[in-house]
């Protein structure tokens, strides 16, 4: 029997916050079929990540806030075993496609468990965890995606066409994963992770977070530009605007009262208008790119 603790841990909802990268591969996939987009789309969301989810909360120990629960309760023995469960049901679900796709998720399963397992903990060093976070949860996961999506292998992540968004990703990832630890700093020094948010400070966070923001902008009005969908754009930067609006109001705040408004909450807050904005918007492109509106309109 799962306990109510392990549930809780393997944050399942959390997964909404991935989402966008998904929905970025699957409108850039050129052949689309059903079964794969179902199997990819369960594999990642419903076992790999709750998987890195439980794996990682069962080092950590964490007693103050993480990220999907503001009051996570206290790990239990099961949760190690049903994160390994977890992470195994996507490799097969993964191997249904093929065995590419299921080995690039092993690949990311094991850098997840790096992150916080004591023999390594990525966790510990601020520039290389978050160079990796960023990497693998943007870049990689695009390709990883876009290889089961399009029933490929590992070639996809050295084709331009896959590279280009793969990059784009990985900035959001990389403006967005400092804000994911600013409000943990206490629990963070507490047990010796020198985590990036730590490092920088909750000033310096906001304003090294601002800059990858605008460059990730930038990089994406370049991207539609080149790929001649200027049209795009306008909906772009109406999904960006009040997650722009939201960054700017938290970040005033926050160098009035550092302490004060570096919560949880807002935190949470960021992310989640984030995903409904992001996820909203590459369904939008899914739905426009491959001229499925067109038809019903």
């Amino acid at each position: 029997m799962i306990s109510r603790s392990t549930l809780l841990h393997l944050r399942v909802p959390f997964s909404f916050f991935l989402m966008p990268v998904f929905f970025f591969a699957l409108a850039l996939t050129p052949n689309h079929n059903e079964m794969r987009m179902l199997l990819v789309f369960l594999s990642l969301h419903l076992f790999l990540y709750p998987s890195s989810n439980g794996y990682n909360s069962y080092f950590d120990k964490d007693e103050e806030s993480i990220g999907g629960l503001k009051r996570p309760p206290k790990v239990t023995k099961d949760l190690y075993g049903v994160s390994l469960v977890f992470f195994v049901l996507a490799l097969a679900l993964g191997a249904w496609i093929n065995l590419h796709f299921a080995s690039m998720m092993a690949l990311y399963g094991l850098v997840s468990m790096a992150y916080s397992h004591p023999s390594i903990r990525l966790k510990k060093y601020p520039w290389i965890s978050w160079i990796i976070a960023g990497l693998f949860q943007g870049y990689f996961t695009f390709a990883m995606a876009y290889a089961g999506l399009s029933n490929l292998g590992w070639e996809v992540l050295f084709k331009t066409h896959v590279l280009l968004p793969g990059v784009l990703s990985s900035l959001l990832l990389w403006g967005n994963y400092p804000l994911t630890q600013v409000y943990q700093h206490r629990e963070d020094a507490r047990r010796g992770d020198r985590t990036l948010s730590l490092v920088l400070g909750a000033k310096g966070t906001f304003l090294f977070s601002g800059l990858f923001f605008a460059l990730g902008a930038a990089a994406f009005t370049w991207y539609f530009l080149e790929k001649n969908q200027a049209q795009i754009l306008t909906y772009y930067w109406a999904a960006m605007a009040p997650i722009a609006l939201f960054f700017l109001v938290w970040m005033g705040l926050v160098f009035r009262q550092p302490v004060k408004f570096s919560t949880y909450s807002w935190a949470m807050g960021m992310n989640f208008l984030s995903a409904i904005s992001l996820n909203a918007f590459f369904i939008f492109y899914f739905l426009e790119n491959t001229q499925i509106l067109q038809v019903f309109g």
